[in-house]
């Protein structure tokens, strides 16, 4: 009975076969992930190889946002924080995410490289937030892989054109209050956007009345180019500052020769105020 015990005492965690595969015969205590096999050796022994076991099978990832929750999706981490009242996008999300989901959170603005060190990052969802802002290097070091990025149902008005054109992923953009502009007309255009959510960008605003309310492929499709509109006005501006200018020449010539007029006028008018070298001869003959 005695020497059972010490036995029991002395059990070890053997390392080699502490990660056995579930269904191993032999004697065993089971941690997450793990299988533990016992073994006679000293006390001091034992805590050492039960302490190297622990590390072996302890999985070492990153950790995952308090607020969110990480598993797996086709072998890929998948991280996803839907719902849950974020204001902003979360700090330490896991560097190998490949799946992230931020939608219907109360996000209002994605600032620049936000998303940097996410490398492996493939989809990105931030549909039903409160976006009004999106900066330029927003997506600065996750433009290459991303496959996905859907930004419906936000307060998007205006979009820098730098920002989605760098990416290669499908873009959903519908459901904003969108200001039809020459830069919104060249993201559809050169973007790849979902061909399922086109028509729902809409002009919420835009420089004619008529546009408002309408599909932005719709008022595109009957001819209106909003990059030439601009090209209009920033031509117009050109041509009335440059007439500004020549106006400005123009008068200050006018002053000039006006102003030399007067001069000459009145060096004239001096000269013929003086006594001529004709009376001042006839004026001394007679004198004499």
């Amino acid at each position: 009975m005695g020497e059972a015990l010490q036995e029991r005492r002395g059990a070890a965690l053997l390392p080699r076969s502490c990660c056995r595969p579930r269904g191993v015969a032999g004697s065993h205590a089971e941690l997450p992930g793990c299988k533990m096999t016992f073994t006679t050796t000293t006390p001091a022994a034992s805590v050492a190889q039960a302490f190297f076991c622990l590390l072996l099978c302890v999985p070492w990832g990153s950790s995952c946002p308090p607020s969110c929750q990480c598993t797996e999706r086709a072998g890929a981490k998948a991280v996803l924080c839907s719902s849950r009242h974020l204001e902003e996008i979360p700090k330490d999300i896991p560097r190998d995410a490949v799946f992230l989901k931020l939608d219907a959170n109360s996000i209002t603005r994605i600032p620049s490289n936000a998303f940097r060190h996410l490398s492996h990052l493939e989809e990105l969802d931030l549909s039903r937030n409160a976006i009004e802002k999106i900066d330029r290097a927003a997506f600065k070091g996750v433009a290459a892989g991303l496959r996905t990025l859907d930004l419906s149902s936000n307060r998007i008005r205006s979009i820098p054109k730098e920002a989605l054109l760098a990416l290669n992923a499908k873009l959903r953009l519908a459901n904003n209050p969108w200001h039809c502009e020459c830069a919104l007309q060249e993201v559809l255009w050169e973007a790849r956007l979902d061909p399922d959510s086109v028509q729902d960008i809409t002009c919420h605003t835009a420089p004619r009345e008529e546009y408002v309310g309408k599909p932005l492929l719709q008022v595109l499709d009957a001819g209106v180019n909003f990059c030439s509109v601009r090209q209009r006005t920033t031509d117009v501006a050109m041509f009335i500052t440059m007439f500004g200018w020549f106006a400005m020449v123009i008068v200050y010539v006018i002053c000039y020769v006006r102003h030399n007029q007067e001069d000459a006028c009145k060096h004239v008018d001096y000269l013929r105020s003086l006594p001529s070298t004709q009376d001042h001869a006839e004026t001394t003959s007679t004198a004499l």
